[in-house]
C-alpha cells in the first residue's frame, strides 16, 4: 500500500532546517503552486500554497504543522545560451524572444532560454551564437509578478 501524499500548505518566512526533503523543480514548475510533486528521495507531496509568486530556490515549504520541511532547489534543464556580436544584437534578440513570450535569463553579454529548435534556428539566422548546455534556469519574473523574499 502506498503512503498518502503529504499536503504542503506553507511557505516559511525563516526556519532552522532539520533533515529537509529536497524538491528540485524546473523554472516552469516553480511557477505552479498547486499539484502533485515528488521530492528527490521519492516522497509524494501535494502543493496547495498561497499564490504569492513563484517558488524561489532555497525557499522552505512545510505542512500546516511545520513538518516536513522541504527545501526548493532549481533542477538542471536543457537550455540555449545566446550571445551576440554586440549589445544591440543581443537586445534585438531579447525583443524578438519577448514578442514570443519566451522566458529569458538575462546577463550583460548573454541570455539563456529553454532549449527550442525553432528558436535556435531563428537566432542563428539572425547572426547570434547559440550553444546548447545544461544548467539551472532562473528567468526574469516580469514586471507584474508579485515577488516575495524570505531568504
Amino acid at each position: 500500500m502506498r503512503n498518502k501524499p503529504i499536503l504542503i500548505t506553507q511557505r516559511l518566512e525563516r526556519a532552522e532546517v532539520h533533515n529537509p526533503l529536497i524538491l528540485a523543480l524546473t523554472a516552469e514548475e516553480r511557477t505552479k503552486l498547486r499539484g502533485k510533486r515528488q521530492t528527490s528521495c521519492g516522497v509524494e507531496i501535494v502543493l496547495q500554497l498561497p499564490r504569492e509568486g513563484p517558488l524561489i530556490p532555497g525557499e522552505i515549504l512545510s505542512g500546516s504543522d511545520g513538518t516536513p520541511q522541504i527545501v526548493v532547489e532549481a533542477s538542471i534543464e536543457n537550455l540555449l545560451q545566446i550571445r551576440g556580436n554586440s549589445t544591440v544584437e543581443l537586445i534585438k534578440a531579447g525583443y524578438h524572444l519577448g514578442n514570443r513570450h519566451v522566458d529569458l535569463e538575462v546577463y550583460e553579454n548573454e541570455m539563456y532560454i529553454s532549449d527550442d529548435p525553432v528558436l535556435q534556428k531563428m537566432l542563428i539566422e539572425r547572426g547570434l551564437t547559440v550553444r546548447k548546455l545544461q544548467k539551472t534556469f532562473h528567468p526574469e519574473q516580469g514586471a507584474y509578478i508579485h515577488t516575495h523574499s524570505n531568504l
